[in-house]
């Protein structure tokens, strides 16, 4: 699986902004979905998941509320929806697609990656 992630920029805290990570081949749909984000020097954090179907999700403490992971297996794509962003959301997101079925928030279960795409929040 290849991913392609898109949408970040440069937004004023309280705004909004949606990722896009589109998937290439047939089997997107067998994979359940995450996004992380990463600051420089720190480790990539957990924000959100999705599972095969997008019956069900799970996010962050530190997003719940606020973003919202979703897919369209028909598009070969997942987003998030990031609303009432702040400063400490600014970040690098990745997405990433994982073989494992069960829920998992660290990086290391996830299998492949996408490149990143920058979100700036500006105050």
């Amino acid at each position: 699986v290849q991913l392609q992630a898109s949408g970040g920029g440069l937004v004023q805290a309280g705004g909004s902004l949606r990722l896009s990570c589109a998937a290439s081949g047939r089997t997107f749909s067998s994979y359940p979905m995450g996004w992380f984000r990463q600051v420089p020097g720190k480790e990539r954090e957990f924000v959100a998941r999705i599972s095969q179907s997008g019956g069900s999700t799970y996010h962050a403490d530190s997003v719940k509320g606020r973003f919202t992971i979703s897919r369209d297996n028909a598009k070969n794509t997942v987003y998030l929806q990031m609303n009432s962003l702040k400063p400490e959301d600014t970040a690098v997101y990745y997405c990433a697609a994982c073989k494992k079925i069960v829920v998992v928030t660290s990086p290391g279960w996830y299998d492949y990656w996408g490149q990143g795409t920058l979100v700036t929040v500006s105050s």
